[in-house]
């Protein structure tokens, strides 16, 4: 194990409080109250933590990259029909930069842990209505292009949106903090039912993932005939759907880390498998919508209803607002429960 500058040490699982424990990980945990220079520092001596925050934290400049390619160099401000790909490209950098962020600095405190997490679950449920956004714009076979499901499409994905942020939160707080502030942590529901606060974790990014992608698997799995969008995207498509389910089977079973506990604490653990398999399929989601957007944009402008802010950005900003107000409603507590006790 290489450690590249002097950093505080590592501890074993039962040298650390029980909200900081990971299943089947048995060492390479970090400091419990750690300062934020200390977490940074955590970025350059091996944790069980480093590989998380580097397989998303570079993947973040290779999104910002395609963003930045697309708004300077596709002039996206004059373009209306490349918005969609813009708030996809904005969620593609938002979530892995959460992420990364959330997994350096949850070792700042028990609070701190559960506020970072906060932000990363907003992240992901943001990218959720990016990819429902672009798919709605470039992604639905043709012969559901205008029909009702297509027209209620995005409200449902704001919608959902908001589901997922809310359950996500909740299942690590639970709302026992608005009956005893004063021992909120104590009384946090991750502490008090692990296993289920877990399942509803699981439940509130499969189940926006699965609304979203309704019409791309019909479109590539059920679809036959005229009218079912059949074109060289669809092959991206399929890697963009096996890496997002094999994703869902890493986060949700631990393996291979519960096969052999402590053999994986530092190299090779599920948290850092999906989020290379999480990347990869954002990659090929990304080849895939950019590839309908060009191919298909003659027949969408000429058959679907223009693309303006309504229908795009102001979704996403409204989104991003909601998403705030959930994280101060579940953070607010956890902040004053730290001030009650220092």
């Amino acid at each position: 194990m290489l450690n590249f500058i002097n950093s505080p040490q590592v501890y074993t699982i039962n040298q650390v409080p029980k909200v900081f424990h990971e299943d089947s990980i048995i060492s390479g945990y970090r400091y419990p109250r750690n300062s934020a220079i200390d977490c940074i520092l955590s970025l350059f001596r091996m944790t069980n933590e480093t590989l998380n925050i580097w397989t998303h934290f570079l993947p973040t400049w290779y999104f910002l990259w395609k963003l930045a390619t697309v708004v300077l160099m596709q002039t996206a401000w004059t373009d209306s029909f490349t918005w969609p790909l813009v708030v996809f490209l904005l969620s593609c950098c938002i979530y892995p930069l959460a992420s990364s962020c959330a997994h350096t600095f949850s070792s700042m405190s028990v609070s701190m842990r559960h506020i970072c997490f906060f932000f990363d679950y907003a992240g992901l449920s943001f990218y959720s209505l990016g990819s429902a956004i672009v798919y709605w714009a470039y992604a639905f076979p043709d012969k559901w292009v205008n029909s009702s499901f297509h027209q209620y499409y995005i409200t449902i994905a704001v919608i959902n949106t908001i589901v997922c942020t809310t359950l996500a939160c909740y299942s690590r707080l639970g709302l026992t903090f608005l009956q005893n502030v004063h021992d909120v942590r104590r009384r946090l529901l991750e502490n008090q039912s692990p296993k289920f606060s877990k399942s509803l974790r699981i439940v509130a990014f499969a189940y926006p993932y699965l609304f979203d992608n309704i019409p791309l698997f019909y479109r590539v799995f059920l679809c036959a005939g005229e009218g079912c969008t059949d074109n060289g995207a669809n092959i991206l498509h399929y890697y963009h759907i096996a890496l997002s389910f094999l994703t869902a089977f890493l986060f949700a079973t631990h393996l291979p880390e519960r096969l052999a506990p402590g053999s994986f604490d530092y190299i090779g653990h599920s948290h850092q498998l999906f989020h290379v398999c999480a990347i990869l399929g954002t990659h090929f989601q990304m080849q895939a919508i950019e590839q309908d957007m060009l191919t298909r944009r003659p027949w969408l402008t000429s058959n679907f209803i223009p693309i303006t802010f309504i229908n795009t950005l102001a979704p996403a900003l409204f989104c991003v607002v909601l998403n705030l107000i959930i994280i101060a409603f579940y953070s607010i507590p956890l902040l004053r429960a730290s001030a009650r006790r220092e």
